[in-house]
């Protein structure tokens, strides 16, 4: 790996750990090389763990998961590298670069299942909907006339891109990582319109007299 250059040393926020300062030295001194190294060995390891939790929701596994948490654990050391400077000591150093290599995880997961198949949305996915209601036996009608009532609001009240990712992942429960890849978005931002999405279903269902307020 590249650690070309000569970075100046950063010095910790007041408060910072002990363990973080040593990171931050290491990262900015003489032993930078040997640092970095060390640094991507333990992204390495934060990376093969949150594949492995993920491996149960994904229809691939062996060498090409390990090749996702090898190049995850590359680009998020090159990612660390990059942002050091922006590290303030308001976590420990572990915790923030933590954080780059389960970013790195989940868009590489999202491309290689993008890769694999896309977003498809199923035309019969309403059908399914009134066993998700929990309404019990007896309630068919009940469930049919809220199934009616939300497929409408969610063409009348929702954008298009709310739309789209209610559909996704309500409908279809399309991998929230491949719908991050197919609106070039992050996980943050569709979990948002998401939240906004349900909240105005849920407003729209009220006033009709379709759900208690």
């Amino acid at each position: 790996m590249d650690v070309s250059g000569s970075p100046t040393p950063i010095s910790p926020a007041p408060g910072g750990d002990r363990e973080s300062a040593r990171w931050l030295e290491g990262l900015t001194g003489p032993r930078r090389e040997e640092t970095v190294e060390r640094l991507r060995e333990w992204l390495l390891g934060i990376s093969r763990g949150e594949v492995n939790r993920r491996r149960a929701q994904l229809g691939f596994g062996g060498p090409e998961l390990d090749d996702i948490a090898e190049q995850a654990a590359s680009d998020a050391t090159v990612a660390v590298l990059r942002k050091l400077d922006q590290f303030r000591g308001e976590s420990r150093f572990t915790t923030w670069a933590a954080k780059f290599a389960i970013l790195e995880v989940s868009n590489k997961v999202g491309r290689n299942l993008w890769h694999k198949g896309g977003v498809h949305l199923d035309p019969d996915a309403w059908e399914q909907m009134p066993d998700r209601f929990g309404l019990g036996v007896g309630r068919e009608v009940e469930s049919r006339e809220l199934l009616t009532a939300l497929r409408v609001a969610v063409e009348t009240q929702l954008s298009a891109r709310q739309r789209r990712v209610f559909e996704a992942i309500v409908l279809n429960e399309v991998p929230l990582d491949v719908l991050v890849v197919e609106l070039d978005s992050n996980r943050n931002a569709i979990y948002k319109t998401l939240f906004d999405a349900r909240r105005k279903l849920r407003t729209e269902l009220v006033a009709n007299g379709y759900l208690d307020s």
